[in-house]
């Protein structure tokens, strides 16, 4: 059908539609059917619009995969009107995406940094490669990574709850001494008070077998837990998974980090989880919601459940 649309300019030479359609044995009457469908609004045109706003409301959000559209666009009818009557299927979704060429291969990811320091005296390891938490501020995760600018080596630390994925403390400096480390976790408590007796899980990097370190979570009541003895990555895989999303999502193929000066790549990395990541990123481990919304919707669950208690009372 299609080569006859191209000799024939979609029907409008029409002395040759009869020697084509002989020839490559298709009745005319299916032709003009496929004339007529090509005039046809797409279906789908509603649901690809409403995919391409989500997809500039924030620079990362190409990344999105179908899934994390699906439940970006089921998030989106909930809180605002759309021009889609139905919200669509996950692989109607794929289709879309696939037709509008945002099907992405993963890149790579980063590996870590940290560097046992094997005289140290160690902290059990309370997690066990469990990372489900039943509520905030129960189980966190900590670790560092770096990132080249024009300035030199940039190193990131943060701290994630393992409820809901907040990035509750971060913190950057030119190097990866101790400092950085306890820094992460006094912004971390500066800002959830409550964070004292979590448990926050690291590997057995020099920094968090420091002294420095140990002194902070002993003074400020931390459950440090660390990597098993002869442990693997998978032992920290949550903090390893953030890393690696964040240098996917923000920085592969989108800025040249080594170009720019370390004050502007700190402000791009504070942006992205203070702003996009814990308030706007779809997560689907959080059932297709940003961290903060999974997190104020427990607190409001939590507290009409305490009212209905009340009343009971």
């Amino acid at each position: 059908m299609k080569l006859i649309g191209l000799k024939t300019s979609n029907g409008k030479t029409t002395g040759d539609i009869a020697f084509y359609c002989k020839v490559l044995k298709v009745s005319r009457q299916g032709f003009y059917k496929y004339l007529d469908n090509l005039n046809k609004p797409w279906k789908y045109e509603a649901l690809a619009a409403e995919i391409k706003k989500i997809l500039v409301e924030d620079e990362c959000n190409d990344t999105y995969g179908y899934i994390r559209m699906y439940e970006a666009l089921t998030l989106k009818m909930q809180i605002e009107p759309t021009k889609i009557a139905s919200l669509p299927s996950k692989q109607t979704v794929y289709r879309v995406m696939k037709k509008l060429n945002l099907i992405h291969a993963k890149k790579r990811k980063p590996n870590g940094i940290t560097k046992a320091d094997k005289e140290a005296r160690k902290s059990d390891d309370m997690i066990k490669r469990d990372f489900s938490a039943n509520e905030p501020l129960e189980k966190c995760v900590t670790d560092v990574t770096e990132v080249k600018t024009a300035d030199g080596k940039l190193y990131i630390s943060a701290i994630e709850d393992c409820f809901d994925s907040t990035v509750l403390g971060l913190s950057m400096a030119d190097n990866m001494r101790a400092e950085l480390c306890t820094n992460t976790l006094k912004n971390a408590i500066e800002t959830y008070p409550d964070l004292k007796g979590a448990i926050v899980h690291s590997d057995r990097g020099s920094q968090y077998t420091s002294e420095e370190y140990r002194k902070t979570t002993s003074e400020n009541e931390i459950n440090q837990s660390m990597n098993s003895a002869g442990g693997r990555c998978h032992d920290n895989a949550k903090a390893e998974s953030l890393w690696g999303r964040f240098k996917e999502e923000l920085l592969y193929d989108r800025y040249n980090t080594e170009k720019m000066s370390m004050d502007s790549v700190k402000s791009l990395i504070w942006r992205y989880f203070m702003g996009y990541w814990n308030n706007r990123r779809i997560c689907s481990a959080n059932g297709g919601m940003p961290p903060m919304i999974k997190r104020q919707q427990y607190y409001q669950n939590k507290n009409i459940a305490s009212k209905s208690i009340d009343n009971a009372t």
